[in-house]
């Protein structure tokens, strides 16, 4: 059986990036856990002081497939490029005609810039194409 992971963001703004990712990929903010109503619920139960709560934010994918992502508030800034991204597909599948494929890949990217992303560049090779962006705190991701 194959282990579950969670892929886990520093940021500055750990709420926003939830969002953005959340639209990114079609998942959800992580509900509180069993038994709790809200977070906030779920934080006075746990003795966490008000100043403390924006530390933290996570995603999930609502059919329960997906990896959650996690987003940590950090101080310091993003000073280089990831080592290790994140590809998303924009719902095209294999056997797609190229222009329903770009187009995809487009409405995505649309999608994604409305939300506070940025384009870095489009590639294509050896058959296949990708948009290269980063998301509201610079982190670099790929739409496929």
């Amino acid at each position: 059986m194959a282990r579950r992971f969670t892929v886990t963001f520093d940021a500055h703004d750990p709420a926003r990036l939830a969002a953005f990712w959340a639209t990114a990929l079609d998942y959800v903010l992580q509900p509180p856990p069993r038994g709790f109503d809200t977070w906030d619920a779920f934080a006075d139960a746990m003795g966490i002081p008000e100043d403390d709560r924006d530390r933290l934010a996570a995603v999930v994918d609502p059919a329960g497939d997906g990896p959650r992502l996690l987003f940590i508030k950090v101080p310091e800034d993003k000073t280089s490029k990831n080592r290790v991204h994140l590809d998303v597909q924009s719902g095209s599948k294999p056997g797609m005609d190229r222009d329903e494929h770009l187009a995809l890949v487009g409405d995505h990217v649309e999608r994604l810039l409305a939300e506070g992303a940025t384009e870095l560049g489009s590639h294509e090779e050896w058959g296949a194409r990708w948009t290269v962006m980063q998301d509201p705190e610079g982190n670099e991701f790929c739409i496929v």
